[in-house]
């Protein structure tokens, strides 16, 4: 007769594949929730980058939906999607740019070789204003109404799919 205990590796493997094979079959598996959506955007605090100065908790109340991206110089899908924020900023869309964890000389250089389309941009070099909003890794991006509430976050790139998918109707619903 067979102990109990000589099954338990079995069932444990038999857990994690059934857990995984639900996992992949979610709607968005990249989807990642957040839990400031429909709440006021946590503090900005942000250190200047650059000869400007940092956006502020007001420009986040100014009356118009936004974009607050979370990036940096390190990240290969940052550069991915630098291309999208810059149509966008072109387009008119108010982009505000937070540098995560990264160091200002080299931020400058991929800003000056990518472009710059943020309306302002500021740095969290030590990820103290990412920690209250959330943030898991970078590129980010939040959507910010007008009244500086949070409407979504974006974890990844902003590809064309996902601004057609998520971006744009937010940003077509800004005078409702």
């Amino acid at each position: 007769m067979a102990k109990p205990l000589m099954f338990l590796p079995l069932v444990v493997v038999a857990g994690f594949v059934g857990a995984s094979w639900w996992a992949m079959g979610r709607q968005d598996p990249n989807a990642m929730p957040t839990a400031l959506a429909g709440k006021p955007a946590p503090a900005v605090s942000l250190e200047p980058l650059g000869a400007g100065e940092p956006f502020t908790d007001a420009d986040l109340r100014d009356g118009k939906i936004k974009l607050v991206n979370y990036w940096a110089s390190w990240c290969a899908p940052c550069r991915v999607e630098h291309p999208n924020l810059r149509k966008l900023s072109d387009d008119g869309v108010e982009i505000f740019g937070v540098n995560w964890k990264d160091t200002p000389e080299k931020a400058l250089g991929f800003l000056a070789e990518m472009g710059d389309p943020f309306t302002k941009l500021g740095a969290d070099p030590k990820n103290k204003m990412g920690i209250d909003w959330g943030v898991a890794g970078v590129p980010e991006t939040f959507v910010v109404d007008g009244e500086g509430n949070i409407i979504t976050r974006i974890a990844g790139p902003l590809t064309d799919a996902v601004i057609e998918a998520q971006v744009e109707p937010l940003l077509a619903g800004e005078g409702e």
